[in-house]
């Protein structure tokens, strides 16, 4: 299967007119008419994921978060992110990432869905037209009303991570549920306007944290990796299903940092 087919999938399960404006989405690296026959998924194109990559004979990289953000100027072994580069296309790997546009279609709805969230409406519209409204996160009512205790050791199990930072009593009730994968400090606004609980996101700092509480929102933080590591599954299903021919490896799921 030649690469370009491959990106037609992807790109009618997330659409790329879905990214946010300074997202860098896409083909990254490589040749759109490879023929492809090996895939491997990953969230980030660590050193390590890409060393792997190449020792299964990958043809093709799917990461969620673009190893390429900025400009580059040029591509050498001088600096991290231009040997990776290197390796992918000395290699003849192709890359290809999806990110914003995928946490609007697909990463908000799969969080909500391990969290059993219903009646969910979309936390921050960032995309609209005649039909629909789309964008990221979602908010809207738990499978029933419990403790934020609770509700932390559930999110802790639905997510498998080691442990969760929450700001807040542990004794209140909670029942409607902001989710947002990734950092959601910048979402804390639109949670407390959609009259949420409580929401479960990561990468807050200590002033949003307590800012938060201040406006009658507690916070489970599940870690950015912690709940975004739901691509490499949800890929694996999606690239196993729509693409059957292909052979699918995916990265060890491994947090990339240790609590002491």
């Amino acid at each position: 299967m030649k690469c370009y087919e491959i990106i037609e999938k992807l790109e009618s399960l997330s659409p790329t007119a879905f990214a946010e404006e300074w997202d860098n989405i896409g083909l990254l690296a490589g040749r759109r008419d490879k023929e492809v026959e090996t895939v491997y998924i990953a969230l980030d194109a660590t050193e390590d994921v890409i060393e792997e990559a190449v020792n299964l004979g990958a043809d093709l990289l799917l990461t969620h978060h673009p190893l390429i953000f900025k400009k580059l100027d040029r591509i050498n072994t001088d600096d991290f992110i231009g040997r990776r580069v290197y390796q992918l296309i000395r290699n003849d790997i192709c890359y290809y990432a999806m990110h914003t546009n995928f946490d609007v279609m697909g990463m908000a709805d799969a969080a909500a869905d391990e969290l059993s969230i219903c009646e969910r409406e979309v936390l921050c519209v960032t995309y609209e037209d005649d039909i629909s409204k789309e964008g990221c996160g979602r908010v809207g009512k738990l499978p029933k009303r419990m403790s934020v205790a609770d509700l932390a050791a559930f999110v802790k199990a639905r997510f498998h991570v080691p442990n969760v930072r929450v700001f807040g009593d542990m004794g209140d009730i909670v029942e409607v549920a902001a989710v947002m994968p990734g950092s959601g400090g910048s979402y804390i606004k639109n949670a407390v306007n959609a009259g949420a609980d409580v929401m479960i996101t990561g990468d807050i700092d200590h002033h949003e944290g307590i800012d938060a509480v201040a406006q009658g929102l507690t916070i489970i933080d599940a870690g950015h990796y912690g709940i975004e590591k739901i691509f490499i599954s949800y890929m694996e299903d999606f690239m196993k299903r729509e693409l059957p021919e292909l052979c699918i490896y995916k990265t060890e799921i491994k947090e990339p940092f240790a609590v002491i």
